[in-house]
């Protein structure tokens, strides 16, 4: 991956990690404050709607005070015991309709109806729902089940006593806690009151309404609904109504408890959640318009960065690439003032140093080359050099001292000198085959062909050796892919390869030839189990005019690096002292180098047909 990729990678992340935490920071705080806001809310509602309830009872009491007041009333309190229980059973429903009030009851000291609004029939039976209605007439409205013709019903009492005559009379008035009462509440934007009635052992989601009526999926209710009927105290729970989260409702269940203290309904307040999930919307929607904008301008920002910090760079690169290929004259344009133009102008004062140090050891190298050239050449003239001057030494004394004489040594000495200038014309003729190695004829060559027909070639010479013979072990890799070689020089520079390994075992031994791929590249292994080689030796042995034979060259190997390197390859050596030791040369397959011999050979054959 590019530095320009990564660059952009990294701004893109960088933004995108930031701006989720943001958002999610964002949104955790603002469901802490709505959830604190909504469970604050939430309570003042639950209150709000008690006080709205007491209130409501309040104006039945107020009502009901009235009706104990009245003069209607009055009468039939003290005509109670005096006249029968039919005298006054239709009086109590022209009273509460002119109160309006739905449940109105007129109850002696003994609790028989004396007459009834919602039933007149009850007149003369007693009312045990009730209880204790002398404290009860000292207590404030209460929630009761209504027995009906047509069932129960919950409504909201009250209790007050007239007292005249021996025994009181009671007067029992009370409205209808259903959906005209719900909607008679005033409650804030946003929350809504709904009513279970308690009218059996058994939870049934019919017996749920609220201002509109019945209320549909009721059966989402029935947990909170049980738990408060069960603990009889306030209970608060989280409905979800479908799959959207902003149809969900906080619910606060408060016990509607009867005279006796046990819940007869449940009074249900939701507040809907549908502006905290609309807020969390709008705080995801503008995350992600925030996210997008920021990608974009980090894309810019990056393209930006790119062109003021990566493309010297990538000039850095470039230049480091051709100080590696062997182009030390290099430079870099220095655009800026601050690292990356520090950075360039380190590199540029290093190329510098590196042509000048360059230089210089190329001259030390070619000093040191030619005192070598010197010092081999007059070790190999000397040889020769002091024969011939015996030999003329000698002539010159035998012409002197006897004609005769000279006569007899003339021969010897021509063919001494004949011999000797021989020598000298052989040293010169090695020399001169070192200085005008051919440049490599590229052609399509399978390496274990070479390295057979070499084995082929010597095999007579290491089995026919009186000071011992040499085994000679071919192991040679399959499928190996052709380069573009020379065959001549590669066959003779494993020969000479060969002949080296024959002279490091005088006493015979093991020559091993292998070939294999590691790569790209083609390895051809020449072991030999002879003497070895120092370090010293091994540092030093692939320099020109450098032996360790005593009527060696020392050109040689040097011939060997010649043409290893003229192919592309390098050439080593691993040895150590009486352990052996293998020259390794890796070989690229150089098909370019192949392909550019066709391509100027092609036009060449073209005219010649």
């Amino acid at each position: 991956m590019s530095f320009r990729r990564k660059l952009l990678l990294m701004f893109a992340l960088t933004v995108i990690v930031s701006v989720t935490a943001v958002a999610w920071l964002v949104s955790m705080i603002t469901r802490q404050a709505f959830e604190k806001a909504n469970e604050e809310r939430a309570s003042a509602l639950a209150a709000q709607f008690q006080r709205e309830f007491n209130r409501r009872g309040d104006d039945i009491l107020r009502r009901v005070e009235a009706i104990a007041a009245s003069d209607a009333v009055t009468r039939i309190a003290m005509a109670q015991g005096t006249a029968n229980h039919g005298t006054f059973a239709n009086e109590a429903g022209p009273i509460a309709q002119s109160h309006q009030l739905e449940f109105l009851e007129f109850v002696d000291g003994d609790g028989v109806i004396v007459s009834s609004a919602q039933l007149p029939a009850k007149f003369g039976y007693a009312d045990s729902s009730l209880g204790d209605l002398a404290k009860l007439a000292t207590k404030p409205a209460f929630p009761k089940l209504e027995e009906l013709n047509d069932g129960s019903t919950l409504g909201l009492f009250g209790v007050r006593p007239v007292n005249i005559g021996e025994k009181p009379l009671y007067v029992v008035g009370g409205q209808r806690v259903d959906r005209k009462f719900l909607a008679g509440l005033e409650l804030q934007p946003g929350t809504r009151a709904m009513l279970y009635s308690n009218l059996s052992s058994a939870f049934s989601a019919q017996m749920i309404i609220d201002p509109s009526g019945t209320l549909k999926d009721g059966d989402k209710l029935a947990p909170v609904i049980g738990d408060t009927l069960r603990h009889a105290s306030e209970e608060r729970a989280l409905v979800h109504w479908s799959d959207d989260p902003a149809d969900d409702e906080s619910i606060d269940a408060i016990p509607l408890n009867g005279a006796d203290g046990k819940p007869l309904g449940v009074l249900l307040v939701g507040t809907a959640r549908r502006p905290y999930v609309d807020v969390k919307r709008h705080i995801q929607s503008a995350a992600m318009l925030v996210g997008g904008s920021s990608i974009v301008l980090a894309i810019l920002l990056s393209s930006w960065v790119a062109a003021r910090v990566t493309k010297p760079v990538e000039q850095l690169a470039v230049a480091a690439r051709e100080v590696a290929s062997g182009n030390l004259g290099t430079s870099v344009d220095v655009t800026s003032n601050d690292e990356v133009g520090d950075l360039a102008e380190a590199f540029n004062r290093m190329t510098r140093e590196l042509l000048e140090q360059k230089d210089r050891l190329v001259q030390t190298e070619r000093v040191a080359a030619w005192r070598e050239l010197a010092r081999r050449l007059a070790h190999e003239l000397k040889n020769p050099l002091f024969p011939l001057q015996l030999t003329v030494e000698n002539l010159v004394k035998a012409r002197a001292q006897s004609p005769a004489l000279f006569e007899e040594i003339f021969q010897e000495s021509a063919d001494t000198l004949l011999t000797e200038i021989n020598n000298l014309k052989q040293v010169i003729l090695r020399f001169s085959e070192f200085s005008k190695m051919p440049q490599p004829h590229w052609q399509k060559v399978e390496i274990n062909d070479v390295v057979k027909n070499v084995a082929r070639l010597f095999q007579p010479q290491l089995e026919a050796r009186a000071s011992g013979s040499i085994e000679c072990r071919v192991d040679l890799g399959a499928n190996l892919p052709a380069i573009a070689a020379d065959a001549e020089l590669l066959h003779r520079v494993i020969s000479n390869l060969v002949l080296n390994a024959m002279d490091a075992m005088p006493k015979g031994g093991t020559l091993t030839l292998r070939t294999r791929q590691i790569g790209d590249r083609i390895v051809c292994d020449v072991s030999d189990t002879g003497v070895g080689l120092t370090p010293e030796e091994c540092a030093r042995l692939f320099t020109p005019y450098y032996t360790s034979k005593q009527h060696g060259t020392g050109l040689g190997l040097a011939i060997v690096q010649s043409v290893i390197s003229d192919h592309g390859g390098r050439v080593s050596v691993d040895s150590q002292p009486g352990r052996g030791t293998t020259f390794r040369i890796e070989l690229p397959r150089n098909l370019n180098k192949l392909q550019t011999t066709v391509a100027q050979v092609s036009p060449v054959l073209t005219r010649g047909q």
